[in-house]
Protein backbone atom coordinates (compact mmCIF):
# COMPACT_ATOMS: atom_id res chain seq x y z
CA UNK A 1 0.00 0.00 0.00
CA UNK A 2 1.48 3.46 -1.40
CA UNK A 3 1.39 6.44 0.85
CA UNK A 4 -1.96 7.80 -0.83
CA UNK A 5 -3.34 4.85 -0.59
CA UNK A 6 -3.00 4.60 2.90
CA UNK A 7 -4.63 8.36 3.06
CA UNK A 8 -7.62 7.28 1.36
CA UNK A 9 -8.26 4.47 3.61
CA UNK A 10 -7.10 6.30 7.17
CA UNK A 11 -9.28 6.70 9.86
CA UNK A 12 -9.67 10.61 9.51
CA UNK A 13 -11.58 10.12 6.35
CA UNK A 14 -13.95 8.22 7.86
CA UNK A 15 -15.02 11.81 9.64
CA UNK A 16 -18.21 12.68 7.49
CA UNK A 17 -17.00 16.45 9.32
CA UNK A 18 -13.90 16.29 8.41
CA UNK A 19 -14.57 15.31 4.76
CA UNK A 20 -16.68 18.51 4.49
CA UNK A 21 -13.54 20.46 5.94
CA UNK A 22 -11.36 18.71 3.43
CA UNK A 23 -13.56 19.65 0.46
CA UNK A 24 -13.74 22.75 1.33
CA UNK A 25 -9.89 23.02 1.59
CA UNK A 26 -10.15 21.70 -1.67
CA UNK A 27 -12.25 24.34 -3.47
CA UNK A 28 -10.17 27.26 -1.90
CA UNK A 29 -6.99 25.87 -2.87
CA UNK A 30 -7.71 25.31 -6.46
CA UNK A 31 -8.79 28.89 -6.63
CA UNK A 32 -5.85 29.93 -4.54
CA UNK A 33 -3.61 28.61 -6.91
CA UNK A 34 -5.11 30.67 -10.25
CA UNK A 35 -4.79 33.59 -7.92
CA UNK A 36 -1.14 32.41 -6.90
CA UNK A 37 -0.66 33.39 -11.37
CA UNK A 38 -2.87 36.20 -11.69
CA UNK A 39 -2.39 38.62 -8.93
CA UNK A 40 0.88 39.64 -9.11
CA UNK A 41 0.97 39.33 -13.43
CA UNK A 42 -2.37 41.50 -13.05
CA UNK A 43 0.15 44.10 -11.58
CA UNK A 44 3.18 43.31 -13.53
CA UNK A 45 1.54 42.62 -17.04
CA UNK A 46 -1.76 45.44 -16.46
CA UNK A 47 -0.35 47.98 -14.16
CA UNK A 48 2.97 47.77 -14.61
CA UNK A 49 4.12 47.26 -11.33
CA UNK A 50 7.80 48.17 -10.18
CA UNK A 51 9.62 45.72 -8.67
CA UNK A 52 9.01 48.00 -5.55
CA UNK A 53 5.31 48.02 -6.16
CA UNK A 54 5.20 44.30 -6.39
CA UNK A 55 7.24 44.11 -3.20
CA UNK A 56 4.80 46.21 -1.54
CA UNK A 57 1.50 44.21 -2.53
CA UNK A 58 3.41 41.22 -1.29
CA UNK A 59 3.80 42.82 2.40
CA UNK A 60 0.11 43.91 1.92
CA UNK A 61 -1.04 40.46 1.86
CA UNK A 62 1.13 39.46 4.59
CA UNK A 63 0.86 42.59 6.89
CA UNK A 64 -2.36 41.44 9.09
CA UNK A 65 -0.18 39.34 11.00
CA UNK A 66 2.00 41.75 12.15
CA UNK A 67 -1.35 44.07 12.84
CA UNK A 68 -3.66 41.68 14.30
CA UNK A 69 -2.06 38.55 14.74
CA UNK A 70 -1.79 38.36 18.45
CA UNK A 71 -5.36 39.80 19.52
CA UNK A 72 -6.51 37.90 16.70
CA UNK A 73 -5.86 34.55 18.58
CA UNK A 74 -7.23 35.42 21.68
CA UNK A 75 -10.23 36.61 20.40
CA UNK A 76 -10.67 33.12 18.57
CA UNK A 77 -10.32 31.36 21.71
CA UNK A 78 -13.33 33.24 23.00
CA UNK A 79 -15.60 32.37 20.48
CA UNK A 80 -16.92 28.92 18.42
CA UNK A 81 -14.56 28.14 15.49
CA UNK A 82 -16.95 27.14 12.69
CA UNK A 83 -18.73 30.56 12.37
CA UNK A 84 -15.44 32.17 12.40
CA UNK A 85 -14.13 30.25 9.18
CA UNK A 86 -17.32 30.81 7.43
CA UNK A 87 -17.48 34.49 7.74
CA UNK A 88 -13.83 34.85 6.82
CA UNK A 89 -14.44 32.79 3.49
CA UNK A 90 -17.42 35.38 2.94
CA UNK A 91 -15.09 38.49 3.33
CA UNK A 92 -12.17 36.89 1.72
CA UNK A 93 -14.82 36.03 -1.14
CA UNK A 94 -16.01 39.52 -1.50
CA UNK A 95 -12.44 40.92 -1.32
CA UNK A 96 -10.58 39.05 -3.81
CA UNK A 97 -14.07 39.38 -6.40
CA UNK A 98 -13.74 43.04 -6.26
CA UNK A 99 -10.66 42.38 -8.66
CA UNK A 100 -12.21 41.17 -11.54
CA UNK A 101 -15.74 43.20 -11.52
CA UNK A 102 -13.27 46.62 -11.09
CA UNK A 103 -11.20 45.64 -14.31
CA UNK A 104 -14.31 44.67 -16.33
CA UNK A 105 -15.15 48.47 -15.07
CA UNK A 106 -12.00 49.57 -16.64
CA UNK A 107 -10.45 51.27 -12.88
CA UNK A 108 -8.45 48.96 -11.64
CA UNK A 109 -5.65 50.37 -9.87
CA UNK A 110 -2.66 48.88 -7.89
CA UNK A 111 -4.08 50.76 -4.75
CA UNK A 112 -6.90 48.56 -4.99
CA UNK A 113 -4.88 45.32 -5.20
CA UNK A 114 -3.19 47.07 -1.72
CA UNK A 115 -6.66 47.10 -0.01
CA UNK A 116 -7.44 43.74 -1.45
CA UNK A 117 -4.78 41.94 -0.11
CA UNK A 118 -4.94 44.03 3.24
CA UNK A 119 -8.36 42.86 3.59
CA UNK A 120 -7.89 38.74 2.20
CA UNK A 121 -4.86 39.04 4.79
CA UNK A 122 -6.77 39.92 8.05
CA UNK A 123 -9.51 37.81 7.00
CA UNK A 124 -7.04 34.85 6.31
CA UNK A 125 -5.17 35.50 9.90
CA UNK A 126 -8.89 34.75 11.71
CA UNK A 127 -9.25 32.01 9.59
CA UNK A 128 -5.99 30.25 10.28
CA UNK A 129 -6.02 30.49 13.95
CA UNK A 130 -9.34 29.30 13.91
CA UNK A 131 -8.68 26.49 11.39
CA UNK A 132 -5.89 25.41 13.26
CA UNK A 133 -7.71 25.25 16.85
CA UNK A 134 -10.88 23.02 14.45
CA UNK A 135 -9.00 20.58 13.65
CA UNK A 136 -8.26 19.08 17.09
CA UNK A 137 -12.36 19.38 17.64
CA UNK A 138 -13.19 17.10 14.84
CA UNK A 139 -10.31 14.59 15.07
CA UNK A 140 -9.40 13.20 18.47
CA UNK A 141 -5.24 13.43 19.02
CA UNK A 142 -3.96 10.37 17.59
CA UNK A 143 -5.34 11.15 14.24
CA UNK A 144 -4.06 14.87 13.61
CA UNK A 145 -0.94 14.36 12.01
CA UNK A 146 -2.84 11.81 9.54
CA UNK A 147 -5.93 14.88 9.27
CA UNK A 148 -3.27 17.55 9.23
CA UNK A 149 -1.22 15.00 6.11
CA UNK A 150 -4.81 15.00 4.28
CA UNK A 151 -5.34 18.27 4.31
CA UNK A 152 -1.43 18.79 2.81
CA UNK A 153 -1.90 16.65 0.14
CA UNK A 154 -5.57 18.62 -1.20
CA UNK A 155 -3.25 21.92 -1.36
CA UNK A 156 -0.47 20.13 -2.58
CA UNK A 157 -2.47 18.37 -5.17
CA UNK A 158 -4.07 22.20 -6.23
CA UNK A 159 -0.54 23.48 -6.17
CA UNK A 160 -0.01 21.32 -9.25
CA UNK A 161 -3.51 21.54 -10.93
CA UNK A 162 -4.33 25.25 -10.10
CA UNK A 163 -0.92 27.23 -11.40
CA UNK A 164 -1.20 25.84 -14.80
CA UNK A 165 -5.01 26.53 -14.79
CA UNK A 166 -4.36 29.52 -13.85
CA UNK A 167 -2.07 30.23 -16.28
CA UNK A 168 -4.25 29.05 -19.47
CA UNK A 169 -7.15 31.27 -18.02
CA UNK A 170 -4.65 34.66 -17.87
CA UNK A 171 -3.70 34.00 -21.52
CA UNK A 172 -7.71 33.19 -22.18
CA UNK A 173 -9.41 36.06 -20.18
CA UNK A 174 -6.09 37.83 -18.62
CA UNK A 175 -5.15 38.45 -15.24
CA UNK A 176 -7.48 40.18 -13.66
CA UNK A 177 -10.49 38.23 -14.40
CA UNK A 178 -9.24 35.15 -13.96
CA UNK A 179 -9.11 35.74 -10.33
CA UNK A 180 -12.71 34.79 -10.35
CA UNK A 181 -11.70 31.35 -9.96
CA UNK A 182 -10.75 32.09 -6.01
CA UNK A 183 -13.91 34.25 -5.51
CA UNK A 184 -15.72 30.91 -6.22
CA UNK A 185 -13.10 28.50 -4.23
CA UNK A 186 -13.78 30.65 -0.83
CA UNK A 187 -17.71 30.59 -2.02
CA UNK A 188 -17.61 27.09 -2.29
CA UNK A 189 -15.60 26.55 0.58
CA UNK A 190 -18.00 28.64 3.17
CA UNK A 191 -21.02 26.62 1.69
CA UNK A 192 -18.98 23.34 2.56
CA UNK A 193 -18.44 24.29 6.04
CA UNK A 194 -22.00 25.61 6.72
CA UNK A 195 -22.55 21.25 6.70
CA UNK A 196 -20.54 20.52 9.49
CA UNK A 197 -22.16 19.59 12.31
CA UNK A 198 -20.18 18.95 15.28
CA UNK A 199 -21.63 21.21 18.21
CA UNK A 200 -19.30 23.75 19.60
CA UNK A 201 -20.38 25.60 22.95
CA UNK A 202 -19.17 28.79 23.19
CA UNK A 203 -15.94 29.44 25.75
CA UNK A 204 -16.65 30.55 28.39
CA UNK A 205 -13.65 33.51 29.23
CA UNK A 206 -12.52 33.41 33.08
CA UNK A 207 -14.42 36.80 34.22
CA UNK A 208 -11.50 38.33 35.53
CA UNK A 209 -8.67 37.88 32.64
CA UNK A 210 -8.74 40.91 29.88
CA UNK A 211 -7.89 40.69 26.52
CA UNK A 212 -4.44 41.64 27.61
CA UNK A 213 -3.56 38.50 29.76
CA UNK A 214 -5.06 36.17 27.12
CA UNK A 215 -2.48 37.47 24.96
CA UNK A 216 0.34 36.91 27.45
CA UNK A 217 -0.27 33.67 28.15
CA UNK A 218 -0.21 33.02 24.54
CA UNK A 219 3.28 34.34 24.10
CA UNK A 220 4.43 32.98 27.77
CA UNK A 221 3.05 29.73 26.62
CA UNK A 222 6.02 29.77 23.24
CA UNK A 223 8.28 32.09 24.67
CA UNK A 224 8.88 29.02 27.81
CA UNK A 225 9.11 26.21 25.60
CA UNK A 226 12.48 25.11 24.37
CA UNK A 227 11.26 23.06 21.13
CA UNK A 228 8.20 25.79 20.29
CA UNK A 229 11.20 28.82 20.88
CA UNK A 230 14.15 26.87 18.25
CA UNK A 231 10.47 26.30 15.70
CA UNK A 232 9.67 30.12 16.09
CA UNK A 233 13.05 30.97 15.29
CA UNK A 234 13.63 29.03 12.14
CA UNK A 235 10.23 29.51 11.14
CA UNK A 236 10.57 33.16 10.89
CA UNK A 237 13.72 32.88 9.13
CA UNK A 238 12.19 30.55 6.49
CA UNK A 239 9.47 32.92 5.92
CA UNK A 240 11.00 35.97 5.84
CA UNK A 241 13.43 34.67 2.99
CA UNK A 242 10.02 32.79 1.29
CA UNK A 243 8.73 36.38 0.97
CA UNK A 244 11.42 37.92 0.05
CA UNK A 245 11.10 35.36 -3.17
CA UNK A 246 7.85 35.62 -3.48
CA UNK A 247 8.49 39.70 -4.01
CA UNK A 248 10.68 39.18 -6.85
CA UNK A 249 10.34 35.85 -8.99
CA UNK A 250 7.14 37.15 -10.92
CA UNK A 251 9.37 39.77 -11.81
CA UNK A 252 12.47 37.90 -12.62
CA UNK A 253 10.09 35.55 -14.59
CA UNK A 254 8.72 37.94 -16.75
CA UNK A 255 11.28 40.62 -17.17
CA UNK A 256 14.69 38.56 -17.06
CA UNK A 257 13.77 34.92 -18.39
CA UNK A 258 10.91 36.48 -20.63
CA UNK A 259 8.26 33.90 -19.64
CA UNK A 260 4.36 33.74 -20.90
CA UNK A 261 2.19 33.36 -18.41
CA UNK A 262 1.53 30.20 -19.90
CA UNK A 263 4.47 29.12 -18.92
CA UNK A 264 4.63 30.86 -15.34
CA UNK A 265 1.70 28.60 -14.88
CA UNK A 266 3.15 25.55 -16.27
CA UNK A 267 6.79 26.47 -13.98
CA UNK A 268 4.59 27.05 -10.27
CA UNK A 269 2.35 23.31 -11.33
CA UNK A 270 5.79 21.11 -12.09
CA UNK A 271 7.31 22.89 -8.85
CA UNK A 272 4.50 22.02 -7.21
CA UNK A 273 4.53 18.01 -7.44
CA UNK A 274 8.02 18.45 -4.54
CA UNK A 275 4.90 19.83 -2.35
CA UNK A 276 2.93 16.76 -3.80
CA UNK A 277 5.34 14.37 -2.86
CA UNK A 278 6.08 15.85 0.38
CA UNK A 279 2.79 15.67 1.36
CA UNK A 280 2.51 11.85 0.63
CA UNK A 281 6.06 10.87 1.99
CA UNK A 282 5.78 13.02 5.10
CA UNK A 283 4.21 9.77 6.95
CA UNK A 284 6.20 7.24 6.28
CA UNK A 285 9.74 9.38 6.51
CA UNK A 286 8.44 10.42 10.21
CA UNK A 287 7.81 6.50 11.23
CA UNK A 288 11.53 5.53 9.28
CA UNK A 289 13.85 8.19 10.76
CA UNK A 290 11.72 10.27 13.54
CA UNK A 291 9.33 13.00 14.05
CA UNK A 292 11.93 15.08 15.74
CA UNK A 293 14.68 14.36 13.14
CA UNK A 294 12.31 15.18 10.31
CA UNK A 295 11.88 18.66 11.43
CA UNK A 296 15.45 19.64 11.10
CA UNK A 297 16.69 17.24 8.38
CA UNK A 298 14.05 18.36 5.73
CA UNK A 299 15.03 21.87 6.02
CA UNK A 300 18.68 20.64 6.22
CA UNK A 301 18.67 18.71 2.88
CA UNK A 302 16.40 21.04 0.82
CA UNK A 303 17.33 24.73 1.44
CA UNK A 304 20.80 24.11 -0.42
CA UNK A 305 18.71 23.79 -3.60
CA UNK A 306 17.63 27.76 -3.60
CA UNK A 307 21.05 28.67 -5.15
CA UNK A 308 19.52 27.31 -8.46
CA UNK A 309 16.96 30.03 -8.51
CA UNK A 310 19.72 33.00 -9.17
CA UNK A 311 21.72 30.32 -11.22
CA UNK A 312 18.67 30.28 -13.61
CA UNK A 313 19.23 31.63 -17.50
CA UNK A 314 18.95 31.07 -20.80
CA UNK A 315 16.87 28.16 -21.88
CA UNK A 316 16.94 26.09 -19.21
CA UNK A 317 16.23 29.15 -17.04
CA UNK A 318 12.71 27.92 -16.34
CA UNK A 319 14.26 23.95 -15.71
CA UNK A 320 16.96 25.44 -12.99
CA UNK A 321 14.64 27.65 -10.82
CA UNK A 322 11.36 24.84 -11.38
CA UNK A 323 13.99 22.07 -9.75
CA UNK A 324 14.94 24.08 -6.74
CA UNK A 325 11.33 24.84 -6.28
CA UNK A 326 10.36 20.97 -6.30
CA UNK A 327 13.08 20.33 -3.87
CA UNK A 328 12.41 23.53 -1.62
CA UNK A 329 8.69 22.59 -1.38
CA UNK A 330 9.56 19.10 -0.49
CA UNK A 331 11.18 19.81 2.52
CA UNK A 332 8.71 23.05 3.08
CA UNK A 333 5.89 20.55 3.05
CA UNK A 334 7.51 17.59 5.20
CA UNK A 335 9.09 20.38 7.63
CA UNK A 336 5.15 21.63 8.27
CA UNK A 337 3.44 18.19 9.29
CA UNK A 338 5.68 17.41 11.71
CA UNK A 339 5.95 20.88 13.70
CA UNK A 340 2.44 21.59 13.38
CA UNK A 341 0.85 18.27 14.55
CA UNK A 342 3.30 18.92 17.62
CA UNK A 343 2.14 22.10 18.30
CA UNK A 344 -0.97 20.64 17.83
CA UNK A 345 -0.32 18.17 20.77
CA UNK A 346 1.47 19.39 23.26
CA UNK A 347 -1.18 22.19 23.53
CA UNK A 348 -3.47 22.57 26.24
CA UNK A 349 -7.10 22.91 24.08
CA UNK A 350 -8.01 26.18 25.95
CA UNK A 351 -4.55 27.99 24.52
CA UNK A 352 -4.78 26.42 21.15
CA UNK A 353 -6.16 29.70 19.89
CA UNK A 354 -3.66 32.25 21.56
CA UNK A 355 -0.65 29.59 20.82
CA UNK A 356 -1.03 29.39 16.74
CA UNK A 357 -1.71 33.28 17.05
CA UNK A 358 1.39 33.73 18.78
CA UNK A 359 3.08 31.31 16.34
CA UNK A 360 1.83 33.10 13.33
CA UNK A 361 2.37 36.33 14.82
CA UNK A 362 6.31 35.68 15.02
CA UNK A 363 7.13 33.67 11.83
CA UNK A 364 4.31 35.12 9.37
CA UNK A 365 5.09 38.36 10.78
CA UNK A 366 8.65 38.66 9.45
CA UNK A 367 7.33 38.13 5.75
CA UNK A 368 6.33 42.08 5.45
CA UNK A 369 9.35 42.42 5.95
CA UNK A 370 10.98 40.21 3.78
CA UNK A 371 8.70 41.13 0.58
CA UNK A 372 9.86 45.05 1.46
CA UNK A 373 13.61 43.89 1.25
CA UNK A 374 13.07 41.87 -1.88
CA UNK A 375 11.34 44.81 -3.85
CA UNK A 376 13.70 47.05 -2.62
CA UNK A 377 16.90 45.08 -3.56
CA UNK A 378 15.26 44.24 -6.46
CA UNK A 379 14.51 48.06 -7.76
CA UNK A 380 17.84 49.12 -6.35
CA UNK A 381 20.15 46.16 -7.79
CA UNK A 382 17.86 43.79 -10.24
CA UNK A 383 16.04 40.62 -9.58
CA UNK A 384 18.98 38.19 -9.65
CA UNK A 385 20.77 40.12 -6.95
CA UNK A 386 18.02 39.80 -4.57
CA UNK A 387 17.62 36.09 -5.17
CA UNK A 388 21.09 35.59 -4.72
CA UNK A 389 20.34 37.04 -1.09
CA UNK A 390 17.50 34.57 -0.92
CA UNK A 391 19.70 31.72 -1.54
CA UNK A 392 22.33 33.11 0.96
CA UNK A 393 19.27 33.34 3.48
CA UNK A 394 18.07 29.83 3.12
CA UNK A 395 21.83 28.10 3.95
CA UNK A 396 21.60 30.14 6.90
CA UNK A 397 17.63 28.83 8.07
CA UNK A 398 18.90 25.33 9.41
CA UNK A 399 21.37 26.85 11.63
CA UNK A 400 19.55 27.31 14.50
CA UNK A 401 17.80 23.50 14.73
CA UNK A 402 20.64 22.23 13.47
CA UNK A 403 22.02 23.83 17.14
CA UNK A 404 18.92 22.74 18.88
CA UNK A 405 18.31 19.68 20.85
CA UNK A 406 16.29 18.84 17.75
CA UNK A 407 19.03 17.42 16.68
CA UNK A 408 19.80 14.65 18.98
CA UNK A 409 15.64 13.52 19.30
CA UNK A 410 14.10 10.87 17.18
CA UNK A 411 10.33 11.62 18.09
CA UNK A 412 9.31 14.11 20.11
CA UNK A 413 7.23 14.52 23.34
CA UNK A 414 3.36 14.33 23.51
CA UNK A 415 0.83 14.41 26.20
CA UNK A 416 0.06 17.69 28.12
CA UNK A 417 1.69 20.69 27.84
CA UNK A 418 3.45 20.80 31.05
CA UNK A 419 4.43 17.04 30.54
CA UNK A 420 6.22 17.87 26.67
CA UNK A 421 7.59 21.14 28.52
CA UNK A 422 9.30 18.83 30.57
CA UNK A 423 10.74 16.42 28.50
CA UNK A 424 12.02 19.25 26.28
CA UNK A 425 13.94 21.16 28.99
CA UNK A 426 15.47 17.77 29.88
CA UNK A 427 16.40 16.95 26.23
CA UNK A 428 18.30 20.84 26.44
CA UNK A 429 20.25 19.79 29.74
CA UNK A 430 21.21 16.30 27.91
CA UNK A 431 22.10 18.40 24.97
CA UNK A 432 24.61 20.35 26.99
CA UNK A 433 25.62 17.48 28.91
CA UNK A 434 26.37 16.13 25.52
CA UNK A 435 24.04 12.77 26.18
CA UNK A 436 22.06 11.53 23.73
CA UNK A 437 18.34 12.28 24.11
CA UNK A 438 15.40 10.30 22.50
CA UNK A 439 11.60 11.75 23.34
CA UNK A 440 8.02 10.00 23.68
CA UNK A 441 7.02 8.18 20.52
CA UNK A 442 3.93 9.58 19.11
CA UNK A 443 1.02 7.92 18.72
CA UNK A 444 0.53 5.97 15.92
CA UNK A 445 3.47 5.43 13.03
CA UNK A 446 1.31 7.24 10.28
CA UNK A 447 0.10 9.69 12.50
CA UNK A 448 3.79 10.41 13.44
CA UNK A 449 4.40 10.77 9.76
CA UNK A 450 4.01 14.35 10.69
CA UNK A 451 5.50 16.30 7.91
CA UNK A 452 2.77 17.39 5.30
CA UNK A 453 0.83 20.78 6.32
CA UNK A 454 0.61 24.48 5.17
CA UNK A 455 -0.04 25.90 6.86
CA UNK A 456 1.67 24.88 2.66
CA UNK A 457 -0.51 27.03 3.05
CA UNK A 458 0.39 25.80 3.15
CA UNK A 459 1.48 28.64 1.23
CA UNK A 460 -1.03 30.57 -0.31
CA UNK A 461 -1.95 30.93 -0.06
CA UNK A 462 -4.08 28.71 1.75
CA UNK A 463 -1.53 27.05 2.38
CA UNK A 464 0.60 26.14 3.72
CA UNK A 465 3.81 28.43 4.98
CA UNK A 466 6.39 28.79 7.85
CA UNK A 467 5.03 28.07 11.43
CA UNK A 468 7.17 26.09 8.64
CA UNK A 469 9.99 26.38 6.41
CA UNK A 470 9.16 26.48 2.77
CA UNK A 471 10.35 28.38 -0.36
CA UNK A 472 7.38 30.74 -1.85
CA UNK A 473 7.15 30.19 -5.39
CA UNK A 474 4.70 33.19 -5.58
CA UNK A 475 2.32 31.32 -3.39
CA UNK A 476 -0.50 33.41 -1.90
CA UNK A 477 -0.88 33.86 1.90
CA UNK A 478 -4.16 32.55 1.96
CA UNK A 479 -4.63 30.56 4.87
CA UNK A 480 -6.05 27.37 3.38
CA UNK A 481 -5.09 24.72 6.02
CA UNK A 482 -2.55 22.07 5.47
CA UNK A 483 -1.04 25.05 6.62
CA UNK A 484 2.47 25.73 6.17
CA UNK A 485 3.92 28.37 8.18
CA UNK A 486 6.66 28.83 5.61
CA UNK A 487 5.96 30.86 2.50
CA UNK A 488 8.44 30.92 -0.39
CA UNK A 489 7.63 31.90 -3.69
CA UNK A 490 7.77 28.67 -4.88
CA UNK A 491 7.38 27.47 -1.64
CA UNK A 492 4.83 27.20 1.26
CA UNK A 493 5.24 29.89 4.08
CA UNK A 494 5.68 27.55 7.32
CA UNK A 495 3.27 27.75 10.15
Amino acid sequence: MNAFQRLLAGEALRHRDFRFLLSGAAASQLGSQVTLVALPLAAVLVLNASPLQVGLLTAAETAAFLLVGLPAGAWVDRMRKLPVLIRADVVRCLAVGSVPAAAAAGVLTMVQLYVVALVTGVATVFFDVAHQSFLPRLLPQRQLVEGNGALETVRSTAQVAGPGLGGGLVQLLGAPLAIVADAIGYLTSALLLLRIRVQESRPEPAPDRSLRADIAEGVSFVLRHPLLRIIAVTTAGSNFFSALLAAVQTVFWVRVLSLSPGTIGLLLSVSAVGGLAGALCAGPLAAKVGQGRLIWLSIAVSSPFAVLWPLSAGSTGAVLFGAGSAVALFGAVVYNVAQVSFRQTICPPALLGRMNATMRFLVWGTMPLGALAGGAIAAAAGPRTALWVCAAGFLAVPVPVLLSPLRRMRDLPTGDATESESAAEGAYASEIASTSVTGRVAESAYATEAGHLTETRSVGTGGSVADNPGVNSGQRVDGRTGEPDVEPASVPPAR
